[in-house]
């Protein structure tokens, strides 16, 4: 599935490569909801997901060969007002190894809360500040995940006007099945930012294969217009 997409990105970023310079591309902040809408099973298809993504061998060449300088990552988990989890503070992907022990953390990570409502604008809250702490870096994105729309607390849009998100772009990803306006709302309120885009699974099932592609983009920073194209799975 993105074989093509690596050969479009050795075509399309070429010229840019040549005149990137080392340090640090891309703070990367990846938001897992946890909120009670989501199962047990749902959850281990979400954590699993994520951590088969970021150690799918394109994911890996696109975060340490595929453009000079390196991909600092943090993960948390979101769901209630005041219940938000770090599960890997920032860590720069700069080896193999350092991929293995963010992959490793993942995969160990016990589920931090099972019964709290979708408080997005607390959450995207959390993620501005702990963005704050992230090393230095030419692009800044928090992507967000999530099967719902706010439900507790202010929304998305009170969150990019009072948290600091000068220079941070928000991406989407969209699960559906457990609420019809997901998609439409991750669209519309969610996505945030220079270059943002929402990707879409069908369901938790499908959500190794939505990170995958939507890990891709983001760490080669594939710009494929202002919303995300359209895509087999959307519903409704």
């Amino acid at each position: 599935m993105l074989r093509p997409l690596c050969l479009l990105l050795l075509l399309w970023s070429g010229p840019v490569l040549a005149q990137a310079g080392g340090g640090c591309r891309l703070a990367l902040i990846l938001a897992l909801d946890v909120s009670s809408s989501v199962d047990a099973r749902e959850h281990a298809l979400q954590q699993q997901g994520l951590a088969a993504a970021l150690d799918d061998p394109d994911i890996r060449q696109a975060i340490l060969r595929g453009a000079p300088g390196t991909v600092a990552l943090a993960i948390y988990e979101w769901s209630g007002r005041q219940q938000s989890a770090l599960v890997l503070d920032w860590s720069v992907l700069d080896s193999e190894a350092a991929v293995d022990a963010a992959v490793k953390t993942l995969r160990l990570a016990r589920r931090s809360e099972t019964r709290f409502p979708t408080a997005m604008g607390f959450a995207l809250g959390y993620g501005a500040t702990l963005m704050e702490r992230a090393p230095v870096c030419t692009r800044r994105v928090i992507d967000l995940s999530g099967d719902g729309i706010t439900n507790d607390g202010f929304g998305p849009e009170l969150a990019y006007r009072h948290f600091p998100f000068e220079g941070v772009t928000v991406n989407g990803l969209a699960v559906l099945g457990a609420d019809p306006q997901v998609q439409d709302y991750y669209e519309d309120v969610v996505r945030h930012g220079s270059g943002a885009f929402v990707e879409v699974s069908d369901g938790y099932d499908g959500f190794r294969r939505a990170m995958t592609r939507k890990l891709f983009r983001e760490i080669s920073d594939m710009v494929i217009g202002t919303r995300s194209l359209p895509h087999p799975e959307r519903r409704g």
